[in-house]
């Protein structure tokens, strides 16, 4: 099958409409879908007036259902109070450290990506764009850090708050 000058021009009216490679293939007959898609790169078409796929919709959220209580009265659900996290969660801050200066080693510069060794602090400190910038270069206690960086760098593991608690904590914010 050849692209003659009639079958370009009804592609690139179908393209501009915003039909499918698979449409324009099936009218055009005797040409598959990689084959439209190939001539429409190869003629440098733009992109399209309408999308030729559906635009999605969000999804529908659930009603709530009424309630029958057991005298036989019915009730409807009050709508759930969100609160942003940050009032729903109070952060525990850990005593913060003032920020730990360079070590200075033996030439009296400070540790580099190049002087850097296995036992000594890999918490950078300083822009790394910036001539100044360093490694802090203490012993290394708790992995790659230090023992002042490890207290910044693993917090440790909250206990997970029980349903009771948050039913509890929500009701004291919401009044």
């Amino acid at each position: 099958m050849s692209w003659t000058d009639e079958r370009v021009e009804v592609l690139k009216k179908l393209w501009a409409e915003g039909h499918s490679a698979s449409q324009i293939a099936k009218q055009l007959g005797g040409v598959t879908r990689n084959a439209v898609i190939g001539k429409v790169h190869r003629l440098g078409l733009s992109g399209r007036a309408t999308p030729s796929r559906p635009v999605k919709r969000p999804p529908r959220l659930a009603r709530p259902k009424p309630r029958v209580m057991p005298d036989g009265t019915v009730t409807m659900p009050t709508p759930a109070v969100t609160i942003p996290i940050e009032q729903a969660r109070p952060v525990e801050r850990t005593a913060m450290i003032a920020p730990l200066p360079p070590l200075k080693l033996a030439d009296g510069d400070a540790a580099t990506i190049l002087t850097l060794r296995d036992s000594m602090c890999k918490w950078p400190i300083g822009d790394p764009a910036d001539p100044k910038f360093a490694f802090c270069g203490r012993k290394s206690d708790c992995g790659p850090y230090c023992s002042e960086h490890a207290k910044v760098a693993f917090q440790p593991a909250r206990k997970r708050d029980t349903k009771k608690n948050q039913y509890d904590y929500v009701r004291r914010i919401a009044g």
